[in-house]
């Protein structure tokens, strides 16, 4: 039924002549450097999965880029110029391990005037969303808000947003912005009167305020249609219509449930339907629930998670976003995060997407890298990313693999070359610049910078950021695990650790990073890819399968069962190509990059054990 709907809207859309043309698409670019003959194809949902032209299971990983966009320094722009976006693409890929950004965009550098689309920020955007496209770097753009626009706020204010334009500020006669006795900037949502009628008027369209926001996303979406070539579109993956959606204001009686059912969601079907007019019809809308719908602290948790919406299908994803709000507070959780921390919340958000029928994903997730609670990080994170991986812990992995559930896709907030290096006059004060951290409401999230040379850097453990995980799977994935080993502080964390019950696994795994995927395969021609890290050299990584075992895989051909190649777009990163077209077998693989040069009878002895205990465990 909601798709029905859907497309009954684009029916009026292009009957009223809504679409605007945008120019002529460029012609079909060349293949990425490093593709090969299952590449460059375009991920859709198909049964409840994302899945590329091959069928395969296709886990998205990466980062926002970035919080520069809430900025007005470069414009509502991601980057000051396409060679600041290149230089980020290539990082990010090569030494932050991601295939996929959510690429934000600025509705009030959109649409300045009302009516008006700037088409030189829609420019510059596009050449921007380009960099990362020509790295191999899928995209979906979110059109960006926080606390609903900037110019609510006053120019000494402590607080700001982000989002509206000016023109939708003054259609409304807000009170004076006051949070009042604010740790945090999140408690303007409900505490902001200023905030809260404001975006009770945009869910209620008042002024025509959300007519105008969904015209400007049209062309938006049309533009970059348009003036990205097939091959660049192909890598757009869809498209996040609203960040964290708030009521603001509820009518008197309404749940936080109804006012999903009978607001958000025809929102998102109105928002879809200006998908398929403006062309992106084979992308899925990346839809979030209320954003207090998976709250971590009860008094914050509201009722949702779109439990009305029915079978999402494959015109959506379900999009969330997770912040561990207890250890944040620096209350609520004194201590670090542990093992399985975050199993429960993110077999929350699987239990969620499978029950709507589709894909889900956390498009955001992080935690604070500097002040009184930045120390709980590397744990946090840590949780955070095995959760992403398995809904089981580390100590239940080994005697319970089948329980992992599916790898969930995951982009981490953020990815900010200009950390500590910004120059914004706050709320347009020019006695208020802020140059440090992220320069928005005291954050300090950003997991990359710039060093006196210009060069991009990691401002956390490599070994967190860059991880083995399974990016394409040809078939089903049984279960995954990845031990980073990396560090807080000078303690390395091993919360996964093979068990004693098989020897020549420890022996071989050692010290060193592992990671294990079962999956089983359903006769897909295209190999199952895995990410190797830096930290994975080709030449001294070591694969045991039931397809194999291999010490420095070779280059990839056809009948090659175990082997590496670059991965697509010319930064040097790679991955490891695991080829099983057969049908319904149950394989596994586990990627070390522990022992150096294990012996075959160390390789096989390992196999052997490998091998009873998936029969065992997962069989």
């Amino acid at each position: 039924m909601p798709n029905l709907r859907a497309r009954l809207l684009v029916v009026l859309v292009v009957l009223s002549g809504f679409l605007t043309g945008a120019g002529v698409r460029p012609a079909t670019a060349e293949a990425l450097p490093g593709s090969l003959w299952f590449d460059d194809t375009p991920v859709t949902v198909r049964d409840g999965r994302l899945t590329d032209g091959q069928g395969r299971e296709v886990v998205l990983r990466g980062y926002n880029v970035s919080g520069e966009t809430k900025l007005a320094e470069n414009k509502g722009l991601p980057f000051a110029s396409v060679a600041d976006a290149k230089k980020s693409a290539t990082t990010l890929r090569a030494q932050g391990g991601g295939n996929t950004v959510r690429f934000l965009l600025s509705w009030s550098s959109a649409e300045p005037v009302r009516g008006q689309v700037d088409t030189a920020y829609l420019s510059a955007a596009t050449e921007q969303m380009r960099a990362f496209l020509d790295a191999g770097v899928r995209v979906y753009p979110d059109f960006h808000q926080d606390l609903y626009s900037r110019y609510l706020f006053d120019p000494d204010s402590w607080y700001t947003g982000d989002g509206a334009p000016k023109w939708a500020v003054d259609a409304g006669n807000y009170p004076d912005e006051s949070c009042g006795i604010c740790l945090f900037w999140g408690q303007n949502i409900t505490q902001n009167e200023a905030v809260k009628q404001a975006s009770r008027d945009f869910w209620r369209n008042a002024y025509g305020l959300q007519d105008a926001f969904l015209a400007t996303a049209q062309k938006t979406m049309a533009y970059v249609e348009q003036h990205l070539s097939s091959a660049e579109f192909a890598g757009v993956v869809g498209f996040d219509p609203y960040n964290e959606p708030h009521a603001g204001v509820y009518d008197s009686g309404q749940t936080s449930r109804a006012w999903e059912r009978d607001t958000l969601w025809p929102f998102y079907e109105k928002f879809r339907a200006r998908m398929d007019a403006a062309g992106w019809q084979d992308k899925p809308a990346f839809v979030e629930p209320n954003l207090f719908w998976n709250a971590n602290i009860s008094f914050q948790k509201q009722e949702g998670g779109l439990l009305d919406a029915g079978t999402l299908g494959p015109d959506y994803v379900f999009n969330t976003h997770f912040y561990d709000q207890k250890a944040i507070s620096g209350i609520f959780m004194p201590g670090k995060a542990g093992d399985g921390q975050y199993a429960g919340d993110f077999g929350t958000v699987r239990d969620r997407a499978a029950a709507t029928g589709t894909a889900g994903i956390v498009s955001e997730f992080g935690h604070p890298l500097a002040g009184t609670v930045s120390d709980k990080a590397p744990t946090v994170l840590k949780a955070m990313y095995q959760a992403l991986d398995s809904r089981v812990s580390g100590s239940s992995w080994w005697s319970k693999p089948a329980s992992s559930g599916p790898v969930l896709s995951g982009t981490q907030w953020q990815w900010d070359i200009y950390h500590g290096r910004h120059h914004e006059p706050m709320n347009g004060n020019p006695d208020k610049v802020l140059t440090s951290g992220d320069a928005w409401n005291d954050e300090d999230l950003s997991a990359v910078r710039l060093d006196d040379s210009g060069t991009a850097v990691l401002r956390q453990d490599a070994r967190l950021l860059d991880r083995l995980y399974p990016s394409a799977t040809a078939g089903t994935t049984v279960g995954f695990t990845y031990e980073d080993r990396s560090r807080d502080g000078s303690t390395t964390l091993t919360w996964n650790p093979v068990p004693s019950s098989l020897p020549n696994v420890s022996r071989l795994v050692g010290s060193g990073q592992y990671g294990l995927l079962l999956w089983r395969s359903d006769g897909t021609s295209a190999p199952t890819e895995l990410h190797l890290p830096a930290s994975f050299p080709t030449a001294t990584t070591t694969v045991v399968s039931d397809l194999g075992t291999s010490y420095g895989p070779p280059a990839y051909t056809r009948t090659t069962p175990i082997a590496a190649a670059p991965e697509p777009g010319g930064t040097g990163s790679r991955r490891l190509l695991l080829s099983a077209p057969d049908t319904g077998v149950l394989h596994y693989a586990l990627v070390t990059n522990g022992t150096t040069a294990p012996s075959t009878t160390l390789l096989t002895a390992a196999r052997s054990e490998l091998s009873a205990w998936a029969a065992q465990r997962a069989g």
